[in-house]
This record gives structure tokens, sequence and C-alpha cells, in this order.
């Protein structure tokens, strides 16, 4: 956590700090509800009978070189979910590959960390004090990141469910949670439209940004016109941050590494499941869990995603596998999973903080790599 305490370069645009704005902010209430979603989640697996730590036994069909491959897949996925950032922000400002990744690093590990995925205001906070890109464009690009990433992955759990077999019947309840199984594809279909709808929603606020702002100034000035305004240019500015989407330089090469991403996710969640002793697992049945878990832990649970995490893939995992399989190699591959992921931001985080205490200048800018 040294870096922190690195002087930095003082932001480029006037204004309130982010640090000033977020003062008003009672964190201690985020915490404090962070804290008891996690608990009331965990008392939920717990009162289910699913285990947060596998019983005896679990462990006995685990193969442990499928756990290291896992891990080093968590290490190209987390280079291309970092550097693929650079591609969003080039038209804002000159930074370099190493910038993007060390901030990137640092704001994944603040989101883990954070209540109520307080921390995603880290990445763009962090990017404004060590480049020339203004905070609300910053914001934009990490908001446009974040719709393209659940228009992918709820696309990607949509085509998977068409491609799997499940139980049939699909279970009424997951160990003695009363959760029916077969509201998963429903609820599928439902985040894919709304992840359309925010796509479709950002094109609007970029290529209509004359009507966004006056609608906004509309709508807020009802209250204030003062307020109306002030948001209105807020809008405008984030509005700026999504400049890459006409243009095919930055945004085929976004999507190309957003693309290997999400395939190495996918690929390494199925062959830590197989590696676990879920041995009749296919690859489109890795991506409907890997889908369940990424939407899971959207939802306000305690600081690591604790709890909504482990819910989650239970839930995608009781579509294709029995109770007793669930509790078994199932367990096993749910503890092995988080604590994989959980340690592994951790580590980058650590990294990302000691990236940003060395020189920018040893490293080439980001227009320079292609």
């Amino acid at each position: 956590m040294s870096a922190v305490d690195e002087p930095l370069p003082p932001a480029p645009t006037p204004g309130p700090s982010v640090a000033s704005e977020r003062l008003h902010i009672p964190w201690r209430a985020r915490l404090a509800i962070s804290l008891l979603c996690g608990v009331g989640l965990a008392w939920i697996l717990w009162d289910g009978g699913l285990p947060i730590y596998p019983p005896d036994g679990a462990f006995d069909r685990l193969r442990p070189w499928t756990v290291v491959a896992y891990v080093a897949s968590l290490a190209a996925v987390h280079w291309f979910r970092a550097a693929r950032w650079r591609h969003l922000l080039r038209p804002l400002g000159q930074l370099s590959l190493r910038e993007v990744v060390a901030v990137a690093w640092v704001g994944f590990g603040a989101i883990l960390l954070s209540p109520l995925r307080s921390g995603e205001v880290v990445r763009p906070y962090l990017i404004t004090r060590r480049s020339s890109v203004r905070m609300w464009e910053a914001t934009g690009t990490v908001g446009a990141e974040r719709v393209i990433d659940g228009l992918a992955l709820s696309a990607i759990l949509f085509i998977a469910l068409r491609r799997v077999t499940p139980l049939d019947p699909l279970p009424d309840h997951i160990g003695d949670l009363e959760v029916p199984v077969a509201a998963v594809p429903g609820a599928a279909m439902s985040v894919l439209f709304l992840f359309c709808s925010a796509f479709v929603a950002m094109a609007v606020f970029f290529f209509a940004r004359d009507f966004a702002r006056r609608v906004t100034q509309k709508v807020f000035g009802l209250v204030s016109a003062p307020l109306g305004e002030r948001v209105a240019d807020i809008v405008d500015r984030v509005a700026q941050g999504i400049g890459f989407l006409p243009s095919p330089r930055h945004l085929v090469p976004f999507l190309l590494e957003t693309a290997a991403y999400w395939s190495i996710n996918a690929a390494g969640v199925w062959l830590l499941a197989w590696g676990s002793g879920l041995s009749g697992i296919t690859l489109a049945e890795a991506c409907v869990t890997m889908g369940c878990l990424g939407i899971g832990i959207l939802v306000p649970s305690g600081p690591g995603y604790f709890g909504a995490f482990q819910l989650a893939t239970y839930m995608a995992l009781a579509m294709f596998f029995p109770e007793d399989v669930l509790k078994g190699p199932g367990a096993a591959f749910v503890f092995v999973l988080y604590v994989s992921q959980v340690g592994f931001h951790l580590v980058a985080l650590g990294l990302g903080l000691r990236l940003l205490r060395r020189a920018p200048e040893t490293w080439p800018k980001a227009e320079a790599l292609g």
C-alpha cells in the first residue's frame, strides 16, 4: 500500500477532487451494508446445506495441476482485462501501457475489497492523477467497458444455454434452498435485454449528444435549473469518454482483446471444473457457469463478493449435476475457484501498486504499441 503515499501530480483540470466529493458519502454505512449482505448470503448458504468449505472427501478427485494451470490462465485474463482499456483511453490523452495496466490492477483490487463495488471510482481517479485524461471522460470509458462486458457475457450465457442439456426436470431447489433453477434462463434473457438497452443508450449519448444534453437538462431542471445544467455538463463530458465508438482503430482491438479475455476465462473455468472432479462438464456448461457467476456478483454482497460468488456458482452447477455431486466435487470447484480468483486479484493489486512507484518514462507510450 506504500504507493498510496507517493506524491502524485495534480489533476489536470480544475474543480473539486473526487476524494473531496467522496468525503460526503457515508462509507461506514456502505461498509455496514456490505458486511450485512455478506453475512446474510453466507447464512443462506449454510442454512441451505451448501458448503462454503468443502466437506471431507470433496477434494479426492482434484487434479492439482489443473489448479496451477487455472492460476496461469488468470494471469492472461488479468492482462487482457487491464491492457485493453488503453484502446478506450487513447482518444483522450497520452498514457503508457504500464500506467494503464497498473491502474487497472489497483482498480480491480479496490472493487474486490470495497463495499458495494464502491471501488469502481478508483480507476478513473488514479488515471486522471497520472495523465492528461479528465475524470468524467475516464468514467465514461469505464462505464462503456462495463456495458460492453455485460453485453458480451450475457450473450455468451444466452448462446451457451441453448447448447447445453440440463437436468430434466430442472430442480426446484438448490440444496435445501427453495430456489428454482428453472429461473436461470429467464434471468439470462432479462440481463441480455438490460445490457442491450444500456448499449443503445450509450450510443445515443454519444451520437446524439445534443439531444441527450437537452433531455438531461429538462429532467433534472424540474428539480433545479443549476442542477440540470451541472448534470448535463457531466453527461456531456462522460459522452466524450465514449469517443472510441466510431473509430475502428480503437474499437476493433478493444473487442478482439475482450474476446480473448472472455475466451481464456471460459476455458480456465472449464479446465478447473473438470480438474475438480466434475468430469462430465462441457465447455458450454462452463460458459453458463461463468455467465451466472459474472451476473451474480453484480448484486450487493460482502467484500470479495463473498456469498454472492458461491451462491451464483452453485445455482449454475445445479442445472447440470445432482445434489450429491454438487456438495462433493462441486463444492471443491466452487472453493478453489473463489480462492484462486480472490488470491490473484490481491497479488495483482500489490503488483499494480509497485508498478505505480516506478518512473513512467521507462515505459513506451500506448500510441507506440500499435
